[in-house]
């Protein structure tokens, strides 16, 4: 007998039988999810289940704990996002928009390690192209084309039974979103089948301390597609972020259990794959026009890392009755408040003016540390004058005008300094958006 599924919506509990876009209990949309309702007792059974009918209270004091060396991949960038290597018998989530490159950053992964990717989008002449292109071998990496959890499972408990030491292998599922299961009704990528089948790779990966890999999809808005028990089901959250046609990938943690989740990884997008930048901010000012109005260079704090980028303004009469205001790897909602900060505090005629804001190298900032280079950019441009090449310029902008302080000013001007920018704009330096005004006397 399978599990059957029903529909309850998140926000009365009301239960129905099929999938509706808005309840017909409480009347709000995108509600229903798709939860299993019967559960069979020939459910799907693995001989790695957790059973353990002593188990009793105990100090934490006395809990035994064997430290397990972690697996390296050979990337640096992917190591220090995973706080040192592969935990064994982990389970690591890593999302994205299509095409950013996760299955490639995957597969340089398991050629370093070793082990199996399991592909559900790709069959085995298609992964060896990629490998080829990539220039990976593949000596080491077992390939199984299968969408059928069952499947999986049976070819995964085979190989790790064939004698070869567990803490070599690797697990890389592409993707979660095309698993299912027979033991459960409703098609590959519905709610049921992506939670019973993380649920039964985790229990695998546990019970027998091999590390899996799951890439997962997204949806339009961003957010790691299913149920958002799969984020709390799997002990890492990555996400590799970046424009899809830009050459720079940003590797984000975030979740964690076994290392921070502030470090970020940096790696660049070649022909054969993937490339860690020793140094990021190289890649985001590379392509720099200096002595140029509407040009600054700020810091930010990726992670523990500092990062020099270039934030570009152009200021412009609006043709428009409502005047536009466009931002590209920062806040719109940031920008809308910085330009009325500007309106108001230094008199600047913005209502009339189309503003643009764009970060160079395809990279999005979220810190506040960018306020002041965004205002001094959004100026530059409207005065037409250029920025001194060697300032650098960051700080938090208040709503009275005032720049506040922000974390480890000292580290983002020993980066900026050591990259050869020998004025630095900040907070302890400039106190109010006049006194930052003498960048473009």
């Amino acid at each position: 007998m399978k599990l059957r599924s029903s529909y309850v919506c998140q926000q009365c509990s009301a239960e129905f039988p099929q999938w509706y876009g808005k309840c017909p209990s409480c009347g709000e949309w995108n509600t229903l999810v798709e939860t299993v309702k019967e559960v069979s007792k020939s459910k799907l059974q693995i001989s790695n289940k957790f059973q353990n009918t002593n188990n009793i209270p105990q100090k934490l004091s006395d809990v035994k704990h064997i430290e397990k060396n972690r697996l390296k991949s050979g990337f640096m960038e992917f190591d220090r996002v995973m706080g040192g290597g592969i935990v064994p018998g982990s389970v690591t989530l890593l999302a994205g928009d299509p095409g950013i490159g996760k299955s490639t950053l995957l597969l340089h992964v398991l050629s370093a390690i070793g082990g199996m990717y399991v592909s559900g989008e790709e069959s085995g002449e298609q992964i060896k192209l990629r490998a080829k292109r990539m220039y990976v071998d593949g000596t080491n990496i077992m390939v199984l084309a299968e969408t059928m959890l069952e499947g999986i499972i049976e070819a995964l408990v085979k190989w790790a039974a064939d004698g070869m030491n567990a803490t070599t292998k690797l697990v890389v599922i592409d993707s979660i979103q095309t698993l299912s299961s027979n033991e459960l009704d409703g098609m590959a990528g519905s709610v049921g089948q992506i939670r019973f089948c993380a649920e039964e790779l985790v229990t695998f990966a546990k019970s027998r301390g091999i590390p899996i890999l799951i890439i997962g999809h997204v949806t339009k808005e961003g957010e790691i597609a299913g149920p958002k028990v799969l984020e709390h089901m799997v002990d890492t959250v990555l996400y590799l972020e970046g424009e899809r046609y830009a050459d720079a990938r940003i590797l984000r943690t975030l979740k964690n259990r076994f290392g921070p989740i502030e470090e970020v990884g940096i790696f660049e997008m070649k022909e054969i794959g993937l490339k860690e930048i020793a140094n990021p901010s190289e890649i985001f000012l590379q392509d720099r026009v200096k002595n140029v109005p509407g040009s600054v260079i700020t810091v930010v704090m990726e992670g523990s890392r500092p990062l020099l980028v270039e934030i570009q303004a152009l200021v412009v009469v609006s043709q428009l009755a409502i005047p536009r205001r466009v931002a590209n790897g920062f806040d719109y909602n940031r920008l809308q408040l910085i330009t009325a900060i500007l309106s108001k505090r230094l008199g600047l005629p913005l209502g009339t003016h189309d503003v643009f804001v764009n970060v160079s190298g395809g990279l999005k900032l979220s810190e506040p540390a960018a306020d002041l280079a965004v205002a001094i950019a959004i100026l530059s441009s409207y005065k037409n004058i250029a920025v001194d090449p060697k300032a650098v310029v960051f700080g938090e902008l208040g709503l009275l005008g005032e720049v506040r302080r922000v974390g480890q000013e000292e580290r983002r001007a020993k980066e900026s300094k050591r990259l050869g920018f020998t004025n630095i704009i900040s907070p302890e330096h400039t106190r109010n958006l006049k006194l930052a005004q003498h960048l473009l006397e």
